[in-house]
């Protein structure tokens, strides 16, 4: 199998305009981002919107194509790069343009999804530890995952699942095994072709989840498992922290 990432980056971020530039410790975030996502796919694109994101990866080295402004959403961002980069791989894997510190075993971790030959969309989850506060878990921001015994994703939910009946919420971490979903997607090049022609769902709008509207129309998406959590940055208060991080690692 042949495998590709693409990392959309857009620059008219609501929270955090100009985010894929901003510096983290000596270098900008879309080049740790890409930098990363090298130590473990041979061969990355960049699909942006704005020349100045273009211009910056191209001036590192990297690779970079110009999409679209009216996109929805960075997996029709992926599918048009993909096709202006001729489209010769069998995996797209859509790698988010605000994880500095994605770790190869994590990307590992979702290529061997489709050792599976009937994978066609895989994505990662992290099981929530059990000695995790429950306020932590209820976090709306912290997307749940329920999965079946072969690994496919039954629901993801901004609320917590499953309930446990009669039990104080206090407990549920220690109760039961929770998963929260790491924001990484791998598609076969036909599915995600089919997903970028689905209109939006009702149960996606309803919790404005993209990858419910691919349940809602019979698709199937396969887990794996990463024991590292994600660090994104979605906000300037985001990147201090980041610094932070970086800082305690040097």
């Amino acid at each position: 199998m042949k495998f590709i990432a693409i990392i959309p980056a857009r620059y008219a971020s609501t929270r955090f305009p100009g985010k894929p530039l901003a510096m983290l410790g000596g270098a900008t975030v879309i080049q740790r981002v890409y930098n990363q996502v090298l130590k473990a796919v041979d061969n990355v694109l960049v699909a942006t919107d704005d020349e100045r994101i273009l211009n910056h990866v191209k001036s590192f080295g990297g690779n970079a194509v110009m999409t679209s402004t009216e996109h929805r959403s960075g997996t029709d961002r992926c599918w048009e790069a993909y096709n202006i980069n001729n489209g010769n791989e069998d995996i797209i894997i859509n790698v988010q343009g605000d994880e500095p510190f994605i770790q190869p075993e994590q990307i590992e971790a979702i290529k061997q999804c489709f050792d599976d030959k009937n994978t066609q969309i895989a994505t990662l989850i992290k099981p929530f530890h059990k000695d995790e506060n429950y306020n932590l878990l209820e976090n709306p921001n912290k997307v749940k995952v329920v999965i079946d015994n072969n690994m496919n994703a039954l629901y993801f939910s901004r609320s917590v699942i499953p309930c446990l009946r009669g039990i104080d919420k206090g407990l549920w971490p220690s109760s039961h095994q929770y998963y929260t979903h790491l924001g990484m997607y791998a598609y076969r090049a036909e599915a995600l072709n089919k997903i970028t022609r689905l209109s939006q769902s009702k149960l996606e709008i309803a919790e404005s989840l993209e990858q419910l509207r691919w349940l809602e129309n019979g698709l199937k998406i396969k887990v794996g498992i990463s024991q590292q959590s994600s660090i994104g940055i979605d906000t300037p208060e985001d990147l201090r922290k980041a610094e932070l991080f970086l800082s305690s690692k040097s």
